[in-house]
Parts: C-alpha cells; structure tokens; sequence
C-alpha cells in the first residue's frame, strides 16, 4: 500500500508516533487510509451541507474497512462573486484547488481518494488533482439545489438575474421581485439549472469518475446520503483492483464527456475545463474535438436556461445513465471503464429513460445537432463558443452593427441606459483571461438581455466567458483576446458583424487590408494589476 511509506518499518516510528497523535491505534493503521478531499464552506449554497455528505462517505469507507483521513480545500461561489471585482479571482481558484489537493495527496501518501466538490470551480479543480495524482479515487458532488417555484413555474438563479433586467425596464415591481428574490433558491445544492457546476457534476459521470447519479440526485434528498456512503464504500473496491484515472480519462472517455455535454446543451465553460482536465491527463484535447462532437450528437436534453426543465426533472427522467442509453442507440458511446467498474456501454444498457420529453428520443431530438457550437472568422482566428442549445432560431443567422465596450460594468450601463437597440452586436472587450483579468462570467449583461426582451433581437460577443446560466446569441471565449492582440480588440461602433452559428462562421465586416490598418495602431489597453494571485494567469 502507498500509505506504507510512513507506516512500516522501525525508520517510520515517528511517523506512526504522529499518526498516534492523531488517534490512529495500530489496528487501524494496518488498513488502507483513505483521503477525503472536501470543499465544505459556510459560503457557498452548494458547499453549507457537504459536512453531512462528507460524513456519509467516511461512514461508508469505514464500512469497507479502510481509515478515512479528511482535509479540506476552498470553493468560492460565482453566482455571489458575479459582476464585481471578486469574479476576476473565479478562474484562478480551479488551479489553487488542483495545486492545494495535489501537494496534501504528495505529502501525505494515501492509499486512496475520495473527492467531494459541488461548485463550479472545485469540480475541474478537483479532477485535475485526481489526474496529477493518479491513484485510486472516487467523486460525489453535494447534488443539486431543488428549483424554486414562482407562481406556478419552475425558475432557477438564472431568472432572478433576467427579473432584474424585467424590473430595470418596468415590467414588474419591486414587490415581485423581493417575492422571486425570497423563492429562487429555495434549498442548498449547485444552483438548479444546467449551469456549469451541475454541467461539469454530470460530466464527472460521462467521463466515469462518479457512480451514476452524482450529477443530478438533489442535494437535499436522503438519497444523496446514500450516494456518499456507496461511493465511500467504493472506492475500496477501486483500491482493490488499482484503477487509477489514467485507466478511467483517456482520450475516449473524454469523447463520452463530450458527447453527453452536446446532448444536455451544457455549459460553455465545458470548453475551459476538459480542455485543462485533458491537458493533466497528457491528451491532447481542443475545439476541434468539440465540433466533432457536436457534430456527430444530437441534443437531447433542453434544461434551464434554455429550457423549462431543471436538474431535478433530468434525474427523475433517468439522470445521465438515460442520456448514455440513447447516445449509445447511435454507437456513441464508448466502452470505458469507470469508478461502477463496469463500463459505460453496460451503464448505458441496463438505464432506463423514464421521461421521453426531458430526455428525447432520437428520432425526435431538440436538434440534430449538439448544444455547443465552435465558431471561427476574422475575428475568432483561434476560435469561439456558443450555447446553441440556448439561441432563438431567429438568431442562429444575424448581422448588425456593433456596440463596443472596453468592460462589463461599461456594457451594462449601456444597456440600462437604453443604449442597445433591436439589431445590435454588443461587442465586451478585455474581459479574457489576460485582459480581465481573470476572464470573468458575464451572467448580469447576458441576462439584462433577456429581461428587457432583447434577446430575440441582440447579440452579444467577448473575450471573456458566460456563466452556464447564460442563453441567447452570447458568443464568448474570443480568441485570440483583446490583451493579446487579437482581432476583436479593433472593433469599433458600428462596424457591422455577421454571425453563421449553423456554419460556424463570425466575422467583421472588413475587408483583409481594413483589419491590417487597424492592427498597425492598435495598441491594447493595460492593466496596473496589483494582485499577486491575478498576475499568475
């Protein structure tokens, strides 16, 4: 066992001396000990009730007779760092995850790994650090938050920030809006829709590192509970036979992710987070990858924002497991192995879709195509993202002149103040990676949008990232950014832009001696960034 290096042998008494300190009697250090890698915090809706579902996972590794050791690393919660200066430290905070989790799991040489993230950040983060790792290892996420329920209609956190835009522009009073405010998240859990954490939880699965329902069991629901217990006990049975990620994420799991992620119309933050995933695998995985995938996979599933189902109707419909039966129906699902260790072909065999409108059939698919569109041009030479899944039909081919902004703050004070008119090309700079920094979510000006009825009529682009729960014509991840010299950085107002989501194709309306006279002069704006955490990106 790995945990051996500080428990056997005379040169390892202080070792043992300081695991005695910890309680540990030699009867329990004879047996496997077992990391548990948690995220619970006081801050984040989806991380308050992790201590339970922690507890529930070192019940059930004590069961399978291994020793659960458990320490804890930070999640923050973008829905409350949304629109300020505390969105720009998001991004960052997956790699401090993968570093903190990869230097505990080094220092101390567990047998084995139990990971428990709920939100955003903390699930790539985590698999990264199960990938650097490469011992034996399981995930549970703390579920999803239950739907809130506002006269009669399910909505999730994504409506409160469109009410907002519908208050804004008079549509309801302040009363209504306190009311939405009280109902919108009405449990703990990841936040109701497939935003990117419930993305990224669902994934988790697709790619084989959770057991079947660790994407979409409420947070709230006992079954949860048992969940945790099953995957404590679990992962001693992954021990046992040594599977270890690198067996589990290969390139071909990764393509299942992909395809599961095109047939839910997840989140565009997918594009951010496999990629990285991969990348700590050593595959080499891209955009290209991406449209392939969604080429080939049609969506099956139209969840909250784009739609009016929410997570909890996707598990009661079948969860994941649904959605890899159908997918397999078209050959494509892979058979790699998984955490179950059966493989997923065998999940997706014994599944049962229990809801044919949450979790279409083939043949009457939301679209034949995936939910996630890659797009290139004149503007986006190394390519773009789009929710498709979550764009009006109307807006699947538009053209019209841009409105520039140099930030997000500049862009919704554009649209409050009734800048944007029906037809325009919202154009949001420095907001990548670099140029934010930090590349924050843009969810408030996607979903003033919404709100004040644009959407049907107005399109929005940047070098930044949306939130999952962002829907409409919101085409992000510009690249190469703004900061970088990139083509979207000499964009002015009214230059007209076209966009082709069906071909793939966004572009200014310039000519190629055009865009080289203006790249002669452009100089990016620059940042004084004093954050010593900021400037590592």
């Amino acid at each position: 066992m790995r945990s051996d290096e500080i428990k056997n042998g005379v040169n390892r008494t202080p070792h043992k001396s300081l695991l005695k300190s910890l309680g540990l009697t030699d009867e329990e250090m004879k047996k496997p000990l077992i990391g548990i890698a948690g995220s619970f915090n006081e801050i984040v809706p989806g991380h308050m009730h992790l201590r339970s579902v922690i507890d529930s996972v070192k019940a059930g590794v004590r069961t399978a007779g291994g020793i659960p050791m458990e320490f804890n690393t930070i999640a923050i919660c973008d829905g409350l760092a949304m629109n300020h200066e505390g969105m720009k430290y998001s991004l960052v905070t997956r790699e401090i995850i993968a570093d903190s989790i990869e230097a505990t799991g080094m220092a101390m040489p567990f047998d084995a790994m139990v990971f428990i993230p709920s939100c955003d950040k903390v699930v790539p983060g985590m698999l990264m650090a199960a990938a650097r790792l490469d011992i034996p290892c399981i995930f549970v996420s703390g579920g999803p938050m239950l739907a809130g329920n506002f006269r009669n209609e399910k909505i999730g956190l994504s409506n409160v920030f469109e009410y907002v835009g519908q208050f804004e522009n008079n549509q309801i009073t302040e009363e209504e809006l306190k009311e939405v405010e009280n109902i919108a998240c009405p449990t703990c859990g990841s936040c109701s829709g497939m935003y990117t954490a419930n993305t990224m939880n669902c994934l988790t699965e697709a790619l084989g590192m959770a057991l079947p329902g660790n994407g979409t069991v409420p947070a709230v629901y006992s079954k949860r509970l048992r969940l945790a217990k099953l995957a404590g006990m679990q992962v001693m049975k992954v021990l046992e036979q040594n599977i270890k990620p690198s067996e589990i994420m290969t390139k071909e799991s990764f393509y299942n992710a992909l395809r599961v992620d095109m047939a839910l119309g997840g989140s565009t933050n997918t594009t951010l987070h496999l990629c990285e995933i991969a990348k700590n695998m050593k595959i080499d995985l891209n955009l290209h990858d991406f449209n392939k995938a969604s080429k080939e996979t049609p969506q099956l599933c139209k969840l909250s924002p784009s739609g009016k189902y929410f997570i909890e109707d996707l598990d009661a419909a079948g969860g994941i497991p649904g959605v890899l039966k159908n997918l397999d129906k078209l050959n494509l699902i892979n058979p790699t192995m998984t955490v179950s260790l059966v493989n997923q072909k065998e999940i997706a065999k014994n599944a049962k879709v229990l809801n044919t409108d949450v979790i279409r059939n083939l043949e009457n698919a939301y679209n034949n195509t995936g939910g996630l569109s890659v797009l290139r041009g004149n503007i986006a030479k190394n390519g773009c993202i789009v929710k498709s899944a979550g764009v009006l039909p109307k807006m699947l081919v538009h053209s019209g002149p841009a409105k520039v902004f140099n930030s997000e703050e500049d862009a919704i004070k554009g649209i409050y103040g009734n800048k944007i008119k029906k037809g325009d090309v919202i154009v949001i700079k420095y907001e990548g990676i670099k140029g934010g920094p930090g590349m924050r979510e843009m969810l408030s000006p996607t979903a003033a949008i919404a709100g004040m009825k644009l959407d049907e009529d107005v399109a929005l682009l940047t070098d930044g990232r949306f939130s999952g729960a962002t829907r409409g014509a919101s085409i992000g991840h510009i690249s190469p950014e703004a900061y970088e010299y990139g083509e979207i950085g000499i964009v002015e107002d009214g230059d007209i832009i076209e966009i082709d989501i069906p071909n793939g194709v966004l572009n200014v309306r310039l000519t190629d001696n055009e865009i080289k006279e203006r790249m002669k002069n452009f100089k990016p704006i620059q940042h004084d960034n004093k954050s010593i955490c900021l400037r590592k990106l």
